[in-house]
């Protein structure tokens, strides 16, 4: 058999290369008869017969192998279709425990491609710069990144998660980004002049910068090994850099002639010696003592919180609501487009079902304490129409001080956790509903938690009689968690 020419659409398209892979390992073809190349590039050597036709079965391979390939074939090594491939072929012809195999020089060649695509995708999260300039439609904000690899297509969504309301394109040289605040589109590459060099903003940023650089802390080899000197050209802050490098030596001598700062008093607390007759180890000595008004000093900390970058989009923060010292506290998930708007939790649709559930359960709204895990509405715009976005782990983890100190505060018998992202929040891992839902979770420094779903999970249900099921089990749900706060 002659040499196979496959032509794949582009220099890092995994889909197209498994299905080609596919069909070529069918037809058992073996590794040295395929020439793989990207349309566009030169022929090369053998312009090869077209690869074989028809639907590509799946092929059986360890979970680690589509993973690793997945991001290895983002690298720029002309060689990484040819060597997938190989490692496919091995796979499937006897080679068993590869995978597992580090020292085997196909493996540690992918690993080592794929940790520097990963390398690639943290500079490029960490060093790309917007510049806004007016567009017809508004604000409009370009960067320019010189990538070592093929990542923009599978790194843009990080940038449409992070900077989902704003206007954006990214432009590298071989491709672009494009976000509109509804579609991502891509198109042909650019060059550095396509972006300005600064706008409005340049200024405030190294300002920003030059005031939380720590002399103390400086060690110029570390920093070009993290931050090496092809990204300064794109980075404003990087024209101080020398200044503050050579400004180091005295400012650090004038940090220690004026000595340690004290610590800020509002919360600091002493963990080493017993807390004094009358007061319960871990209470703030400094919180305010009537308990109203810590919970009004709390609430205008979450208002004035907007430290995740999608915060500032939502119309407000969204603080609990109840009397203080309610039995059962209820935790969901985070403010609804309605909650958004009002400033109230649970007033859309889900909340007008829990207020159903809990009347015909025999429990007063107003008797119990409502909030959410987080407290902004996180939304993609769509138009008119803001989609829904799930919290993802970090976006839980910012809030969970400010909810640890509102249950603290509230001082419930019994803490209900309405679906999964309460329930992290709760406990500070994954938990799965189904497996802890109706049991009694005992955590330390904490009320008891009583794990159940979200009612939007019962909205989400498309079919009638499995709606009214699971409506009659979060009934139970309820009963039961108002028989253990009040039994």
């Amino acid at each position: 058999m002659g040499s196979i020419g496959i032509v794949l659409p582009g220099p890092a398209a995994f889909d197209a290369w498994r299905d080609q892979a596919r069909r070529v390992l069918a037809a058992e073809v073996p590794p040295e008869q395929v020439e793989w190349r990207v349309a566009g590039d030169a022929a090369g050597l053998f312009a090869g017969t077209p690869p074989p036709s028809g639907a590509a079965s799946p092929v059986a391979v360890p979970r680690a192998f589509p993973a690793l390939a997945e991001i290895a074939i983002r690298h720029r090594d002309p060689e990484r279709f040819a060597l997938l491939y190989r490692v496919l072929w091995r796979l499937t012809h006897g080679t068993h425990g590869l995978m597992e195999d580090r020292a085997d020089p196909d493996i540690a060649r992918l690993e080592a491609m794929a940790k520097s695509v990963r390398r690639d995708a943290h500079k490029m999260h960490a060093f790309l710069r917007f510049r806004c300039i007016q567009a017809e439609a508004g604000p409009h904000y370009l960067a320019w990144f010189e990538p070592d690899h093929h990542i923009l297509h599978a790194e843009a969504d990080f940038f449409v998660r992070r900077f989902a309301g704003l206007r954006w394109s990214i432009i590298t040289p071989e491709a672009s980004a494009h976000w509109n605040g509804a579609v991502l589109s891509f198109g042909p590459g650019g060059n550095r002049h396509d972006v300005p060099r600064e706008d409005a903003v340049e200024e405030l940023w190294r300002t920003y910068y030059a005031s939380i650089f720590n002399p103390a802390r400086l060690k110029p080899a570390a920093m070009r090994a993290e931050m090496p000197k092809k990204y300064w050209r794109n980075m404003p802050e990087t024209r101080d850099i020398p200044r503050l490098i050579a400004e180091a030596p005295a400012r650090a001598a004038e940090m220690v002639a004026r000595g340690a700062t004290p610590p800020a008093l509002r919360r600091q607390r002493d963990v080493h010696l017993a807390p004094p007759e009358g007061v319960a180890p871990g209470m703030d000595l400094l919180a305010p003592k009537d308990p109203a008004e810590a919970l009004a000093a709390l609430r205008a900390e979450v208002l004035a919180d907007q430290a995740l970058p999608w915060a500032a989009q939502a119309t407000q923060a969204v603080f609990g609501e109840g009397p203080i010292g309610a039995a059962l506290l209820f935790v969901g998930e985070q403010p609804g487009d309605e909650e958004d708007l009002a400033g109230r939790p649970f007033v859309g649709p889900a909340g007008r079902l829990l207020d159903r559930a809990l009347a015909e359960a025999g429990i007063p709204r107003a008797e119990t304490y409502v909030t959410n895990a987080v407290k902004h509405f996180k939304y993609t715009p769509t138009g008119r129409r803001r989609i829904h976005q799930s919290p993802d782990a970090g976006d839980i983890a910012h809030y969970r001080p400010f909810l640890r100190r509102e249950i603290e505060i509230v001082g419930p018998r019994l803490v209900v956790s309405l679906g999964a992202s309460a329930l992290r929040a709760l406990t500070g891992k994954a938990v799965a509903v189904g497996k802890a839902r109706g049991q009694v979770l005992a955590l330390p420094d904490s009320p008891p938690v009583f794990p159940t779903v979200h009612p939007s999970y019962l909205l989400r249900l498309p079919d009638a009689a499995a709606k009214a099921a699971e409506y009659q089990r979060f009934l139970a749900d309820l009963r039961a968690a108002a028989a253990t706060a009040l039994g």
